[in-house]
């Protein structure tokens, strides 16, 4: 079992002055600490399930990029971009340009979007959900297309590319994972039978559910199950004093037992970086024993 931190708070006891150590502290004790990625959300402002939209929030990949020059060791990633945010050959070079900067540590996690308000404030493109996944189908091809270097004409219903050359290519072999987020069953998870290395779901009673529709998904497209990493987000904070390792650690083993390969979450006042000794000597290793 894998660890991920997931930094999705960033309204932290000092203010935005002290917001890029305060950050760099939290990717390098984590990194230190044996997370194997970091992730950060691709949103603009702040989500309703952790705070107002006026609380601090980061641009996804200008922060993956200082979390790259603040690690060493775990890959960075968003949970996830969402499609319409950013056209996908620009989308492709930007984790493309975090892979190589980062020595190959990126991994593109990607889905249809969906926070309206957001997008209608900032005035960002946001057609329907239909179109959305229309558009999601079209960016998985053009990206894989130009991590494998093949730069020939895209043309599809939304977008037409006539080169996808996209130079340097990626480090990472054979090129950077794709992470599909959301556990809709009848798109999303065949859109990851189709298209993805990895899938994002969330830790809850329909979870082993989830994975026995994306079973029947690869079983319909002919891809083979076991080659797609399953994430599960979840609540990762270990209490001020390390009281809730026991349930994160059998939260875990449950999770591996359904064939869940990393579990990923946040960590409450992830600020106060000896919440990472705790995973260090405690849960990391409990993890990789599973």
């Amino acid at each position: 079992m894998k660890l991920g931190l997931h930094i999705s708070n960033f309204t932290w006891p000092d203010g935005p002055a002290k917001l890029a150590p305060t950050l760099a502290e939290i990717a390098s004790a984590a990194d230190e600490a044996g997370f194997e990625r970091i992730s950060v959300m691709d949103h603009l402002w702040q989500i309703g399930v952790i705070g107002p939209p006026e609380h601090e929030m980061l641009e996804a990949y200008t922060t993956l990029g200082f979390l790259a020059a603040h690690t060493r060791r775990a890959k960075l990633l968003t949970l996830v971009t969402g499609v319409v945010y950013r056209e996908p050959g620009l989308l492709a070079k930007a984790v493309t340009t975090l892979d190589v900067l980062s020595g190959g540590r990126a991994i593109l996690g990607i889905g249809a979007a969906w926070n309206a308000e957001e997008s209608a404030g900032l005035g960002l493109f946001f057609p329907p959900t239909k179109e959305r996944f229309e558009r999601l189908e079209e960016a998985l091809k053009i990206c894989r297309q130009m991590f494998d270097g093949d730069e020939t004409a895209f043309e599809g219903t939304h977008y037409r590319l006539t080169r996808l050359l996209n130079s340097p290519r990626p480090l990472a072999a054979p090129r950077p994972p794709i992470l599909i987020g959301g556990g809709g069953e009848k798109k999303t998870l065949l859109l990851v039978a189709k298209y993805a290395d990895a899938c994002n779901l969330f830790a809850g009673p329909e979870l082993e559910h989830k994975l026995d529709v994306l079973k029947r998904h690869c079983d319909a497209v002919g891809r083979d199950y076991d080659e797609i990493e399953k994430t599960v987000m979840v609540n990762l904070d270990p209490g001020e004093r390390g009281e809730r390792v026991a349930e994160i650690v059998d939260t875990m083993r449950r999770f591996a037992g359904l064939g869940i390969t990393v579990t990923h979450g946040g960590i409450r006042d992830a600020w106060d970086t000896k919440r990472f000794e705790i995973f260090r000597d405690e849960i990391i290793p409990a993890a990789e024993a599973l």
